[in-house]
């Protein structure tokens, strides 16, 4: 059993752990107990409503690291390149190199996602905002910019459920070096070309400006 926790805030990782581990239905009482260290009492003293305010309480707080790390140097950046290079490495450490599963993606599959959607959808829809802005002050046009920030999202957390699902951490590894090639960032090598044919090869990163090759029509 964990050692106990002083403080609401304090509990929350431990909480947040429990749901990715065995998801919103799946946590129940004991098994919150046991990772905190709290009983039944103190859990409910620090949230009255239950698990249902357990879990909106844990989506908030990774809502707050994602507005702080994310979102916001996104959208207020002045160097669109670097700003997107930050993004890349910071979601790379928070998901542990695809080892930590995505709480909110983890939500948005499950029974739970009724009683979060709200919170869901504007995890999502904020970061391919934010991105979509970083990508348009970049030099991409704004339907482009769109277009490739939902493609960036959609990757990263396609590779964390592959990366759980097949336990190979080097799955999470390769889609972030492709979306580092993609995004304009870093050079595309000679095995990521090869594995790319039919696609036109973006800027090399020592351009200024950030572009998405224009899709081939249907």
């Amino acid at each position: 059993m964990a050692g106990p926790v002083d403080g609401r805030k304090e509990v929350l990782p431990a909480l947040a752990e429990v749901f990715r581990e065995h998801g919103y239905e799946g946590a129940s009482l004991s098994l919150i107990s046991r990772a905190t260290g709290l009983g039944k009492g103190s859990l409910y003293h620090f949230f009255p409503g239950g698990k249902a305010q357990m879990a909106a309480a844990v989506l908030a707080e990774i809502d707050a690291w994602f507005e702080r790390h994310v979102f916001a140097p996104l959208r207020d950046g002045t160097r669109p390149r670097e700003d997107i290079a930050t993004m890349l490495d910071a979601v790379d450490g928070y998901f542990g190199t695809g080892r930590r599963v995505c709480l909110v993606g983890l939500f948005a599959l499950g029974d739970a996602r009724d009683a979060f959607a709200r919170e869901v959808r504007a995890y999502f829809a904020r970061w391919i905002e934010a991105l979509a802005e970083a990508l348009a002050r970049g030099g991409n046009a704004p339907a482009a910019a769109a277009a490739l920030a939902e493609e960036t999202v959609t990757t990263i957390q396609g590779t964390i459920v592959l990366t759980r699902a097949l336990e190979d951490p080097a799955i999470f590894a390769r889609g972030m070096q492709r979306l580092r090639v993609r995004l304009g960032l870093q050079r595309r090598s000679s095995r990521d070309a090869g594995d790319s044919k039919g696609t036109r090869a973006l800027p090399a990163a020592r351009e200024p400006r950030l572009r998405c090759p224009r899709a081939p029509k249907p």
